[in-house]
């Protein structure tokens, strides 16, 4: 069984991102087990005088959660043309853990087709982050599938058959990078 954790870089109830992320795990193929991380917004600041024992629980399970991935899936917006101040924390807090280190790495991009970069600049900050953290980035599963709220059920799941269609592509593209 792959294990995939999905990071969530919004913290607003209805978010689209979330709803990907949601749907892929719902379209996950047979094999790969996807859990949301639902701990962002219990971590403290990122205090480099912090990251030692003991670890706040926050970051410790946070840590934990990576640890013990096979792979993350990460789907953010972009605020401000970058990514959103409670991401780049939790991005913070992984680097002196060192659990993300090597770790295959892909992405969401569900911007809006309004969004005035798409979302270009958050996954291309996402991206500087990401090298300098020493993941590795599993491009073919890195995709942009513009989301839009009419597209989303009651459920919290993209219902809108195209982009459920390539979200599912990309959860396949990440799980076959995985398998050896």
């Amino acid at each position: 069984m792959t294990n995939v954790l999905m990071l969530c870089g919004s913290l607003r109830k209805g978010s689209t991102n979330e709803a990907a992320l949601r749907t892929a795990r719902a379209v996950a193929p047979d094999g790969l087990d996807a859990t949301l991380y639902a701990g962002m917004g219990d971590l403290p600041h990122f205090n480099p005088d912090d990251d030692r024992e003991p670890l706040d629980p926050a970051v410790a399970g946070l840590r934990a959660a990576i640890g013990a991935a096979d792979a993350l899936l990460i789907c953010t917006p972009e605020y401000a043309g970058a990514l959103p101040g409670s991401f780049k924390n939790l991005l913070d807090w992984t680097i002196g853990g060192g659990e993300i280190y090597e770790k295959p790495v892909a992405w969401l991009n569900v911007a809006s087709p309004s969004a005035p970069t798409g979302g270009g600049d958050a996954h291309a900050s996402l991206r500087k982050v990401l090298g300098y953290a020493g993941t590795e980035i599993v491009e073919a599963a890195c995709a942009r599938v513009p989301v839009t709220r009419p597209d989303v059920g009651e459920d919290g799941l993209v219902r809108a058959a195209e982009p459920r269609a390539r979200i599912a592509g990309a959860v396949e593209a990440l799980h076959a990078a995985l398998r050896p």
